[in-house]
């Protein structure tokens, strides 16, 4: 499975970082403002371009500045370049690890000092492709004023608005012709190697739970590069496959995140999100659900990955015989956004119920791969329809001519219509909960995809991802 680039967009305030970022994950996500440093928490979203789909990195601007007689000593700047705190580390981090830097400056102003100290630090991280992107280029003048960024001897310079799409596909295709040399990208890793990222908040038993897998009797170990720079995952034999765990740090609340490298946690964890196919969420079961526990199984869903629930401790949790059934409860009704994930209450401590963790998760994965003959699929379609008739816009009905699968790995079903415009959510909804009736899909989420007929009227909605 080869594993998607990450592109980080860096450059001091106000150059258009976030403007950019609206355009090529095609919403708006990241919040713009004149005001300089707006965006001080990164944010992340997918990207395609020519066939290629990459993740895109928004950061917040990195200001430059050397008190007199003061000196940064934190470990991830060198020399005497001082930064403001909250966003240094934050930026510093996504530059060490991207694939891919476009560092945004002002074609309105030239180069600063500030640009200059950027690039002298993005010169120390050699061999990283970086592209110029000279930003508010609106007009031939100031195309024109983008060569002077050659100056800062980073290579080529493209000149682009990001607010009105100029220039942003010569850009796009800089970046897409330099993944072709970067490794892991363009071949494929391990294709049927279950791999399982274990994430969850400080402190409930991620450590603990990936110990005790490991050290299993029936299991062979090997230590694994991992792909992001500073992670080992470990590859394990169980029951004569292979099994490739990733450890994740905890994710603490925003307000509780201290400043450095605890900030970056949720990268690292999306990162190793996008390189798994089933995610373990751990609870901590003496503690409850927390709000911190639905905001990641959130990123869990965002990367359309399977997911186990994991609840954790409960060996020491107060309970009857209805605390159980009390907790199910509970978790259905706060993760109803989720596949209808499997749960498993363990302690990691006593070893109580973890020999069904990987059997659990091999489950789960195999439904990733699960393919339904199209007659099946149809006549679930029909039957579908006659329920619950497909909805009207005027006098206009949608027309449900077609079903197949066309992907798995998430499973992707594919409903050939009269008319995407009339297929509202709701019956989105409805189509994917009588597919679940009969094919579960433990865990997994389902894409549903609707294509006019040839002939018929296209979907003239916006779509989703940029178009320029």
């Amino acid at each position: 499975m080869a594993r998607k680039p990450l592109v980080a967009l860096v450059g001091r305030p106000n150059t258009g970082k976030s403007t950019l970022f609206n355009r090529l994950v095609g919403e708006r996500m990241a919040v713009t403002d004149p005001i300089p440093g707006t965006t001080r928490d990164r944010i992340q979203s997918e990207c395609e371009w020519t066939g290629a789909t990459f993740n895109v990195v928004d950061t917040g601007g990195i200001e430059v500045y050397q008190p007199k007689g003061t000196r940064d000593t934190s470990p991830l700047a060198e020399g005497s370049i001082d930064f403001v705190p909250q966003i240094k580390a934050q930026a510093m981090l996504a530059i060490q690890e991207a694939d891919v830097v476009i560092m945004l400056v002002d074609s309105t102003h030239g180069i600063t000092a500030a640009d200059e100290e950027i690039a002298q630090i993005l010169r120390r991280n050699e061999g990283k492709p970086i592209i110029v992107a000279a930003n508010k280029a609106d007009n031939l003048s100031r195309t024109d004023d983008a060569f002077e960024f050659y100056g800062l001897g980073l290579g080529e310079v493209y000149a682009i608005s990001a607010i009105h799409g100029l220039g942003v596909g010569d850009l796009l295709d800089a970046v897409v012709a330099a993944f072709k040399d970067l490794p892991g990208i363009n071949e494929d890793d391990d294709e049927e190697i279950l791999r399982i990222a274990i994430v969850g908040r400080p402190n409930v038993g991620k450590s603990s739970l990936l110990n005790l897998l490991i050290g299993e009797e029936r299991v062979i170990v090997s230590p694994h590069a991992g792909t992001t720079r500073d992670a080992i995952d470990t590859e394990i034999t169980w029951h004569g496959e292979p099994v490739r765990l990733i450890d994740t740090a905890g994710i603490r609340r925003r307000g509780k995140i201290e400043p450095g490298v605890e900030k970056h946690s949720v990268l690292r964890t999306m990162q190793a999100l996008e390189r798994s196919d089933v995610a373990l969420l751990l609870i901590d079961g003496a503690d409850g659900i927390t709000d911190q526990d639905q905001h990641i199984a959130g990123y869990i869903k965002d990367a359309f990955k399977s997911v186990v629930l994991i609840v954790n401790k409960w060996d020491i949790v107060e309970k009857d015989e209805h605390t159980m059934n009390q907790f199910l409860d509970d978790i259905r009704m706060k993760f109803d956004f989720l596949p209808e994930p499997p749960v498993i209450f363990i302690s990691a401590l006593t070893g109580q119920r973890v020999h069904q963790v990987l059997e659990t998760a091999h489950r789960v994965w195999q439904a990733r791969y699960q393919r339904i003959q199209t007659s099946e699929l149809n006549r679930l379609l029909r039957a579908a329809v006659q329920k619950h008739p497909a909805p009207t816009k005027g006098t206009k009905r949608l027309k449900l001519l077609y079903l197949t699968q066309v992907a798995v790995n998430p499973p992707v079903f594919l409903f050939h219509v009269n008319d995407t415009r009339l297929v509202h959510f709701t019956y989105k909804r409805y189509l994917e909960n009588q597919i679940r009736a009969e094919f579960p899909f433990e865990g997994t989420p389902i894409r549903l995809s609707f294509r006019p007929r040839d002939g018929m009227l296209e979907d003239t909605k916006k779509p989703k991802k940029m178009g320029l």
